[in-house]
């Protein structure tokens, strides 16, 4: 490995929710560990490694300039997007005017949504349910209307195209939002799969919003997909939103983007999102993914995927070799593992409050599924250095899962 992906950063104090929240955000971050123990942190969607160096060394280029004020996007910040999305996903015809900032892919979200849709219009959107979802739409007047996926006879995460339609007719929707790759489910969707549903979507005229944050983070020789690209009329109502921050660690820095090929489309989220005043880039998270598309990012991410399949092969073998009950389908992208432990709690007599309390008390800090709308599910992150991984599976064979 050229990059370092072994070594135990000291997070505590530097800024980290995923440490410096254990203990105190009751019912959402998970306990301080017992005397005895160090905190794993497994529940937050951040990583423990280092970054790519070229950021680093773009944000201290910057810094070393001492001025801060108004700016304009560099062309190159454009280039390198348009240069990242087509040798990484394989887009081509994409141009600048169709790239448009976002502070956040929730903002995004939420500004698609209010030209898509009237305040209490509901929303299509898979279950299991990233939280962000769930919290952002319910906060801003949206009905959400779960379709549930199912687990196949291979052990795949799929869409259930039948419920899905049955929905989006009896319910009058016409707005959607996709996942994709999925969270927390980790399921890279196919390219016939992502064909099928927009053409659903094309039949009923929902318009799509595509989460494709993840879409860096493919295990095991998945590919990623972009919705935008399996059809034209997929390509024309579709906003996708993309970011560096889960690919290189950078959610802190802020800073999104929206691909969004239809000139109406995109005019009017522009404007949504402009009326708050607020979704302004920010000079150093500009440099940031600069330094992040640069061709050391692209060794980098490829290294880091390397790492995390191993990772998850390691947990996924551990888990069916010393705890069984527990059920988990591997997940094709991402580097979050959902757990079903459903079996395990009934053989057992336990409820799953009581299996997360018993994994906080030693230190394994994952995260209550259930507010991802999984029933008895455990949310764990596996972007840690092997060790870290290695550690905690063995904590929870020996003090949880006995």
């Amino acid at each position: 490995m050229k990059y370092d992906f072994t070594s135990i950063i000291d997070r505590k104090g530097h800024d980290a929710i995923a440490l410096d929240s254990l203990g105190q955000i009751p019912g959402f971050a998970p306990d301080l560990p017992q005397d005895g123990f160090d905190p794993i942190p497994m529940w937050v969607a951040d990583m423990n490694f280092p970054v790519c160096p070229s950021i680093t060394e773009a944000l201290v280029s910057r810094a070393q300039h001492p001025a801060f004020g108004y700016f304009n996007p560099r062309q190159e910040y454009f280039d390198e997007i348009i240069r990242w999305q087509e040798k990484r996903n394989h887009v081509t015809g994409l141009t600048k005017e169709c790239i448009g900032y976002e502070n956040g892919v929730l903002g995004g979200v939420l500004s698609a949504l209010n030209v898509f849709c009237s305040r209490g219009d509901k929303v299509l959107v898979h279950s299991p349910t990233y939280i962000g979802f769930t919290m952002s739409l319910t906060n801003n007047g949206y009905k959400i209307v779960h379709s549930p996926l199912y687990i196949d006879g291979d052990g795949v995460w799929r869409m259930d195209l039948a419920d899905m339609e049955k929905k989006i007719r009896e319910e009058h929707i016409h707005a959607a939002i996709l996942c994709s790759p999925h969270n927390p489910t980790g399921r890279v969707w196919e390219r016939q799969e992502l064909e099928q549903v927009m053409e659903l979507f094309r039949k009923y005229d929902v318009y799509v919003v595509s989460d494709e944050i993840w879409s860096d983070i493919i295990l095991d020789g998945h590919q990623h997909i972009p919705v935008q690209s399996v059809s034209e009329d997929a390509r024309m109502r579709t906003a996708a939103f993309y970011a560096p921050s889960k690919t290189f660690n950078l959610a802190g820095l802020v800073g999104s983007y929206h691909i969004i090929y239809n000139p109406w489309m995109r005019e009017r989220i522009l404007k949504e999102s402009s009326l708050s005043h607020y979704n302004e880039m920010n000079v150093l998270s500009m440099h940031a993914l600069i330094g992040a598309y640069r061709p050391e990012g692209y060794e980098w991410v490829d290294e880091l995927n390397m790492v995390l399949s191993e990772n998850v092969d390691y947990a996924c073998r551990y888990i069916a070799e010393h705890f069984p009950e527990v059920k988990v389908c591997r997940p094709q992208g991402t580097y979050m593992l959902f757990a079903d432990c459903s079996e395990w709690c009934q053989k057992h007599g336990k409820t799953l409050d009581e299996v997360e309390q018993a994994c906080w008390n030693v230190g394994v800090a994952l995260q209550d599924g259930r507010m991802f709308h999984g029933r008895c599910h455990l949310r764990i992150n596996l972007a840690l250095p092997l060790s870290r991984v290695q550690e905690a599976m063995d904590r929870l064979g020996k003090f949880v899962f006995i």
